[in-house]
């Protein structure tokens, strides 16, 4: 039948064999395909209007979907239109093509498909059309009686560990090696099987997990958004299936092949005889990719195909759970920190769950930010903001520290102290420190422009937790140290200093400058504070 994509919709109706001509035996328990020729002048109508009407019609059987009847391309009676940007896949037939139909002015998008260079399973209806669902109301069979075939299930141990074991595999990479090593078990010969799934990450696009035979090993491979961009995957299956179009499948010794992708020729030269890249959809609509090579000298069978074919949706369904699982963990670390994303993702859900703790809190605002945007315009000055963002960012992670949010053109972060207090201090100030010496025009490009900041830190007992409506909840810290830090910000922004301190903090920095007690906003009682040279 006409493939979308590697995804069949399956009838309910029966499927039917013709009594005339019996399609060839069928292995118990495998996936088949078998071409019969009907007798007589077969014909297909709508509504009355014969649409087909041919000498030469066959039957396919194929199990456990409806038979397709297929007609020579010039023997359908009415106007067919190639239609563009259609087409789809199966790894038993080849790629289809799509037509237009025009019945009595009635315009039929994608009415039938015809295979141009079917495969060999499927070569005896290359160059026939067949008729989507709902396009032809009443065949014609012109004697030949069509009665059910029983099909029976597709089973085995492959299929039986994926029902019962593969559920147990901890990561996708323990999953793509076991599933290999099942299909090797049941007798399909494959060399190299390698997964492809995007994912949703600030810097990584995807992963690619590659088993290879000769190891016996899984590598993954992350690439970034890069890419999209990259000869090496424009010019590859991994883009032609996600992206769509379809899957494939190319017989490596044969030379006449429809698709010319550099790893094709990379395989055959490893040894490989037949290869299939064919689609993984996740239930959001997402299109993974799934390629499988083989070094048997007949290539994949019918059989084998078959058997990935049916089990490939619920692979697909393992693999988005470990998606599902690594997306939450990066976007929870994107958006809240590693740190906090993973007390998050590990149940801290709810209003109120969170710790008291003692922790350094650091808080960098970017100075004149009114007149930079002004000066800049929208678009540069986002882009120089997003490069203080990111240096600040590197410069706490690297020090052991972890940003909780930018508020504005301002970061706030957290250092722990656990158990050891004047760690946590030293960590926070070793990053105010370098953040000022990085923090300059030349890191952003814009040599006309004054680029600073100012920091503020101090140090004290914090609610570290789930703050916020009962629907919309922040994941924060409360207390007065990090008021009081980002009051010691301001309080730097009306002065000459870059970085003022608590004296907790200041007290490992001999160089630091007392200011004295100091009354800042919204803070009771006035606070000793330090400049850090």
């Amino acid at each position: 039948m006409g493939d979308t994509y590697f995804s069949w919709s399956f009838s309910n109706a029966a499927p039917y064999n013709s009594v005339m001509n019996a399609p060839a035996p069928k292995i118990a328990n495998q996936y088949s395909i078998s071409v019969s020729p009907l007798e007589g002048r077969v014909r297909a109508l709508r509504d009355g209007v014969t649409v087909a009407e041919s000498n030469n019609a066959k039957v396919m059987y194929e199990t456990r979907l409806a038979p397709i009847i297929y007609f020579p391309i010039n023997d359908v009676r009415l106007e067919l239109t190639e239609a563009t940007g259609r087409r789809s896949f199966c790894p038993f037939k080849g790629t289809a093509s799509y037509f237009d139909l025009e019945v009595e002015g009635e315009q039929i998008g994608s009415a039938a498909w015809a295979y141009n260079d079917a495969f060999p399973e499927s070569k005896s209806v290359e160059g026939h059309v067949a008729f989507m669902p709902g396009v032809v109301t009443e065949f014609d069979l012109a004697g030949n009686k069509l009665n059910p075939l029983d099909d029976g299930n597709i089973v085995g141990p492959t299929v039986d560990w994926i029902m019962r074991e593969a559920w147990l595999c901890e990561t996708p990479q323990e999953l793509t090696a076991a599933t290999a090593r099942k299909l090797l078990e049941e007798g399909v010969a494959i060399t190299r099987m390698s997964v492809m799934i995007w994912s949703l990450h600030p810097m990584i696009a995807g992963k690619i997990y590659v088993w290879s035979k000769h190891s016996d090993a899984v590598e993954t491979y992350t690439p970034s958004y890069d890419i999209h961009a990259h000869p090496a995957f424009v010019n590859s299956p991994y883009r032609h299936v996600s992206n769509g179009l379809g899957g494939v499948r190319q017989r490596l010794n044969d030379d006449g092949s429809e698709f010319r992708f550099p790893i094709l020729q990379d395989l055959k030269m490893d040894g490989a005889t037949d290869y299939v890249a064919m689609p993984l959809p996740f239930s959001g609509g997402q299109t993974n990719v799934l390629t499988m090579a083989c070094d048997h000298p007949s290539g994949f069978t019918t059989a084998n195909l078959g058997l990935v074919f049916e089990t490939s949706a619920v692979l697909s369904r393992y693999y988005e759970v470990f998606a599902l699982k690594e997306n939450a963990q990066s976007l929870l670390e994107t958006y809240l920190g590693k740190r906090t994303g993973k007390r998050v993702l590990g149940g801290e859900i709810r209003r109120g769950d969170g710790d008291e703790i003692d922790a350094a809190i650091l808080f960098c605002d970017l100075r004149e930010s009114t007149r930079l945007e002004s000066t800049l315009g929208r678009d540069d000055y986002i882009k120089l903001l997003n490069g203080f963002f990111e240096e600040t960012t590197e410069i706490i992670n690297a020090h052991g520290g972890e940003v909780l949010k930018f508020i504005g053109d301002a970061v706030l972060a957290i250092f722990p102290a656990d158990e050891e207090r004047n760690l946590a201090c030293e960590q926070a100030l070793t990053s105010a420190k370098e953040i000022v010496s990085k923090i300059n025009a030349s890191v952003f490009d814009q040599p006309s422009e004054n680029i600073d900041c100012a920091i503020g830190i101090a140090f004290g007992g914090v609610t570290y937790g789930n703050v916020g409506s009962r629907e919309r909840l922040d994941f924060t810290v409360i207390g007065s140290a990090a008021n009081i830090a980002a009051r010691l910000g301001d309080f730097g922004k009306r002065g000459t200093y870059k970085i003022v301190a608590t004296a907790d903090i200041a007290q490992s920095d001999p160089e630091s400058i007392t200011l004295g007690k100091v009354a800042l906003h919204n803070v009771d009682q006035t606070v000793e504070a330090f400049a850090i040279a």
